[in-house]
């Protein structure tokens, strides 16, 4: 008897530790209608189809035919004409749902020296950064130092919030 409860212990514990990030959830549907509303990083292609880039968008619809997602780019363009906010249609692939302010003890921790795609301060764009030091409990931030972003030779240290640093994605190329 105490062995049945145990394996039931078990599967209960594996249903609570699936990260929220990941869409193999038993209603991925549910999951990926939920994103709606939120903001999320996201790869698009910029128009001179050279390469991608990870930007915030905010998920407007998730179709459940063609299994895509419609998001907005809130910020808008420098090249559109009056400032117009740009939609893209992306594979679910193409999307990394950022961690909930709300969701902070189950939210996944990066330790220093792991590799991250970091909102950079001050803009909508995602780059590729390692962490220097784990998450403050006062502050909740990561210290981050960004690939390319060098001043004086050096790699200057960033505070981001846990809530704009996700996983780097198999595969990155940035």
């Amino acid at each position: 008897m105490t062995e049945g409860n145990e394996q039931k212990k078990k599967r209960m514990k594996g249903y609570s530790d699936i990260p929220r990030l990941s869409p193999s959830m038993l209603n991925q549907q549910e999951f990926f209608a939920s994103l709606k509303g939120e903001q999320v990083a996201a790869r698009v292609a910029l128009e001179d189809g050279e390469k991608d880039e990870w930007v915030i968008v905010k998920v407007t619809h998730y179709d459940k035919e063609t299994k895509e997602f419609e998001v907005l780019d809130e910020e808008p363009g420098e090249d559109e004409e009056g400032g117009a906010h740009i939609k893209y249609k992306l594979p679910w692939s193409h999307i990394i749902p950022f961690p909930k302010i709300s969701d902070l003890a189950t939210t996944q921790e990066f330790p220093p020296g792991k590799q991250v795609l970091a909102v950079y301060p001050g803009t909508t764009a995602l780059y590729k950064a390692t962490v220097v030091q784990a998450r403050k409990r006062k502050t909740d931030d990561y210290t981050l130092e960004f690939d390319d972003d060098e001043e004086d030779g050096s790699l200057p240290q960033r505070l981001v919030p846990f809530n704009q640093a996700v996983a780097l994605p198999d595969g990155h190329r940035q």
